[in-house]
């Protein structure tokens, strides 16, 4: 069976009595929220206004903060660098100390080297001491930032042998640390 579709129909309003105070107080209702949005947009201005001269004022404090940051981060790097170097300088005073007391100890076993090896091993000892008197010598004749540029300057031409040797490094630093925990 077939149903027959129904035509919906808009009511019509009606045009008596009944209708029209109904659309007077929707009237009424549309002009008291305009009248309500028209007295708050002067109040609006005026906040807007007030937002913005509280930007415009807290502005140039947000500037002079960040220039604040700034200068105490510059301050801090200033700092940290000037203790890495110092540090960098007691760590070249110390090698250079070490380096000669090796130079020491290789100069001063020679002797016995002569006596119970032979002159030529001694004279081996002697050449590896005067080496290493050089190397310390070399060490402090340089000023912390030309050896710091040396080595870039050697990581940059054979960086594979760079990372061969920050490995041995790092292993002989562990192994190190680790027997140091043991005792």
């Amino acid at each position: 069976m077939a149903v027959s579709p129904t035509k919906k129909t808009a009511a019509k309003p009606a045009t008596g009595t009944k209708a029209a105070p109904a659309a007077k107080a929707k009237q009424a209702v549309n002009a008291k929220k305009a009248a309500a949005k028209d007295a708050t947009k002067p109040a609006a201005k005026a906040a807007e206004k007030r937002a913005t001269t509280k930007l415009v004022k807290a502005a140039p404090a947000a500037g002079s903060t960040k220039d604040k940051v700034k200068d105490d981060m510059n301050s801090f790097k200033d700092k940290a660098s000037d203790a890495a170097r110092n540090a960098a300088e007691r760590s070249k005073e110390k090698a250079s100390e070490a380096a000669l007391s090796i130079g020491k100890i290789l100069r001063d076993s020679a002797e016995t080297i002569d006596g119970n090896v032979g002159k030529n091993f001694g004279d081996y000892a002697r050449s590896a001491a005067d080496a290493v008197d050089n190397f310390a010598g070399k060490i402090e004749a340089k000023d912390v930032d030309s050896m710091v540029d040396d080595a870039r300057n050697f990581v940059r031409k054979s960086p594979a042998v760079a990372v061969g040797a920050a490995a041995a490094i790092g292993f002989v630093l562990v192994r190190m640390l680790r027997s140091g925990k043991d005792a």
